[in-house]
């Protein structure tokens, strides 16, 4: 495994720590944000890039 994708994985779990931070506390932009981070350390973890390069992508998506 790389530097990347372990980064990938403890960014999944921070995004679902955010998420349910935001369910419980009914903060939308907390849940958002940490739908957004599992999203890119999902992709990190897959395909092993930068987070910089993923949310660049994501923009051009």
């Amino acid at each position: 495994m790389n530097k990347d994708t372990n980064e990938g994985q403890w960014k999944q779990i921070k995004g679902e720590f955010k998420e349910t931070y935001g369910e419980i506390m009914n903060d939308k932009s907390a849940e958002v944000e940490g739908k957004k981070d599992q999203l890119i350390g999902k992709i990190q973890e897959k395909y092993g890039k930068t987070k910089d390069e993923i949310t660049e992508e994501i923009k051009n998506w």
